[in-house]
């Protein structure tokens, strides 16, 4: 079974950061997406960011200045990094990845932004 690893969160006060990484298996092949989703407490999981095999990013407009998406492809690895946080970017983060015409979703990783 495939699975991508994430780490990175964790309990940051508010204007604080943190780098969320998601390591993704060699085993996908032909990547087209990588991505950063959110679910906060009582909400659908909505997209935060993405980039694409071409390299273009897209950003939620909650988080554009703020998050910067980039990836490793010699280490196969995504991250996110997040500045200036604040309560509302509480949740919980999925790296989602898109490849082989498959989707694939880590298992989450807490983000609480609290002082």
């Amino acid at each position: 079974q495939v699975q991508l690893v994430e780490s990175g969160g964790g309990l940051v006060q508010p204007g604080g950061s943190l780098r969320l990484s998601c390591a993704v298996p060699g085993s996908i092949f032909s990547i087209d997406y990588m991505g950063w989703h959110r679910q906060a407490p009582g909400n659908k999981r909505e997209l935060i960011a993405g980039i694409m095999a071409g390299g273009s990013t897209n950003y939620a407009d909650s988080v554009k200045g703020r998050f910067t998406i980039s990836r490793d492809n010699a280490k196969n690895t995504v991250y996110l990094q997040m500045n200036s946080l604040k309560p509302e970017d509480t949740g919980v983060y999925y790296c989602k990845v898109v490849g082989g015409g498959k989707a694939y979703w880590g298992q989450g990783t807490q983000v609480t932004v609290s002082s």
